[in-house]
């Protein structure tokens, strides 16, 4: 684990952490809202939040170790970021989500906001990671 390693995996953190933010808390907020049945209400689940902080620490550090094995130096970093970010969420939320609707009661429009608010985002940081690994010019 070098310097870059752990910064990349720093910053992708912070960016994770602010993406969720945005995304579950301000855009889909009255979304998860008005189904108090299927989500912890707002003071309960800031009793979980150490839970949220250990899932974005280990998506992050995963996210940066996997993108670092599989850099193609031959390739141009901003593709290279916006194929990652794809792979990932069509690895990760895409499916996730849909299996969450088929085994809770969610709304439709929630699960297709859901996927593309998130879709965006991981495209957003497969970007980051990629500046982030782009080749140092001299």
């Amino acid at each position: 684990m070098n310097k870059r390693f752990v910064v990349a995996w720093v910053v992708l953190f912070v960016v994770w952490m602010v993406k969720d933010m945005l995304v579950h808390g301000m855009l889909l907020g009255t979304d998860y809202a008005a189904l108090p049945r299927l989500f912890r209400p707002e003071a309960d689940a800031q009793g979980y939040f150490g839970w949220m902080i250990l899932a974005h620490v280990l998506m992050a550090g995963a996210f940066v170790w996997i993108y670092e094995r599989g850099i193609a130096p031959d390739k141009p970093w901003l593709e290279q970021g916006i194929r990652y970010g794809i792979a990932v969420a069509l690895l990760t939320s895409v499916p996730t989500y849909l299996i969450y609707y088929a085994v809770q009661p969610l709304p439709g429009t929630l699960v297709a906001k859901q996927i593309v608010f998130d879709a965006i985002g991981l495209l957003v940081l497969g970007i980051v990671m990629a500046w982030l690994y782009r080749p140092r010019t001299a």
